[in-house]
């Protein structure tokens, strides 16, 4: 309801629009898809145009060589460019599959209008599986290149949504790499119910393997620590509810391991406690935009892990949703996560309140001498 108040136009009464930018990679002449195949591509939302995303799904619609366009589609809100686009790839020719998870909270209305829309058009519309809710956000572009088919893929942790990218944090990730290719090629085969691919050889899929690669990688936390080696976890989700990985988070806390978790919302893990998670800090990010960007950091004995995606640590995320979380394999890519990103949410001491063993917040207020230091707005025009 107090979005509609927040429609009148009073701009005096909001905040300035942020300064949004392109990536420097796609402000060359050369096509996306060029771009891509000679480097992946990091997009962070809102301060990353999401025209990024649009024109990417446009130019496959349009690019006589695109053969396939398959996405999840799980809010896309209204007039939705994303959604025309689709309609025209089946109009040029093109296979088009669109995943629409009808059971989306607050979006079921749209969701079944476009669904009708899509399918009108001869769009090949998915409604989800069985026992399961679809909230994965991934597009697959296959190609025809040199008598060769080659993918290309769009993998974030936010909405195809023009509308909340313009106040959700997010991040996404275009890619041409052949591995992770594949593996969306199966999970889409898993969605639309042609196979139930159970191996998945460089994407973390809920229900199938998220859960147990998480704790495999919290326990390789835990062991490289107690060998000696490298050790650290940074976490950023939205909520933290899942017993198993609590207990492997407070497992590492006991060895040594220092853990940073960002968690904008619900925690059920208590940090601070002696001899259980002393080693743990639990802060959350409220501020202008709402933190919805997933990212796991993992020291890895030296070498350095970090994933992106959509699934927070919940039981409803691990065992009855589709999620999908990605390696990040380009080096620049992973230090810009973690030394710009996520130590900019650490270092946060406008918008962070820290969690304390009891389960209150205390805000974080910078020092008399330690300037003021806004992790939202730092990324406001800055390039990447």
């Amino acid at each position: 309801d107090l979005m509609t108040l927040y429609s009148l136009d009073l701009p005096a009464l909001k905040d300035r629009p942020i300064q949004n930018v392109t990536p420097v990679a796609l402000r060359q002449s050369d096509s996306i898809f060029d771009i891509i195949k000679r480097q992946d591509v990091l997009l962070h939302h809102p301060y990353t145009a999401y025209t990024t995303v649009t024109d990417f799904i446009d130019a496959a619609a349009e690019d006589e060589n695109v053969r396939a366009i398959k996405i999840c589609l799980y809010r896309t809100g209204k007039n939705s460019p994303i959604v025309q686009s689709l309609i025209n790839a089946n109009r040029n020719g093109k296979q088009v599959a669109a995943l629409v998870e009808l059971k989306a909270r607050f979006d079921e209305e749209n969701n079944i209008e476009w669904a009708r829309q899509l399918e009108s058009e001869g769009v090949h519309v998915i409604y989800g599986m069985r026992g399961l809710k679809t909230h994965s956000k991934v597009t697959l572009v296959v190609r025809r290149e040199n008598n060769e088919l080659r993918r290309y893929v769009h993998l974030g942790t936010g909405n195809y949504n023009p509308i909340t990218s313009k106040i959700y944090t997010d991040l996404g990730l275009l890619t041409s790499d052949e591995a992770i290719g594949k593996d969306v090629s199966d999970l889409f085969n898993f969605l639309t119910g042609y196979s139930f691919q159970t191996k998945y050889h460089e994407l973390l899929i809920a229900p199938v393997n998220l859960r147990n690669k998480m704790i495999k990688f919290i326990n390789r936390e835990t062991k490289n620590k107690r060998n000696g080696k490298d050790a650290r976890i940074i976490v950023k989700i939205n909520s933290l509810t899942d017993d198993k990985i609590v207990r492997a988070l407070y497992r590492a806390s006991q060895a040594g391991v220092q853990i940073d978790l960002i968690v904008r919302g619900i925690c059920v893990l208590r940090p601070g406690i002696e001899g259980l998670s002393e080693n743990i800090r639990v802060v959350s990010i409220v501020g202008r935009f709402l933190e919805h960007s997933r990212i796991f950091y993992f020291a890895n004995g030296g070498k350095e892990a970090i994933y992106i995606g959509s699934a927070d640590w919940m039981h409803r995320n691990l065992d009855r949703r589709v999620e999908a979380v990605v390696p990040i394999k380009d080096p620049k890519l992973a230090a810009y996560l973690k030394k710009e990103v996520l130590n900019s949410y650490l270092k946060d001491n406008v918008n962070a309140e820290t969690l304390d063993s009891d389960g209150n917040y205390t805000k974080v207020v910078a020092e008399s001498e330690t300037p003021e230091f806004d992790s939202q707005m730092y990324f406001a025009g800055k390039d990447l």
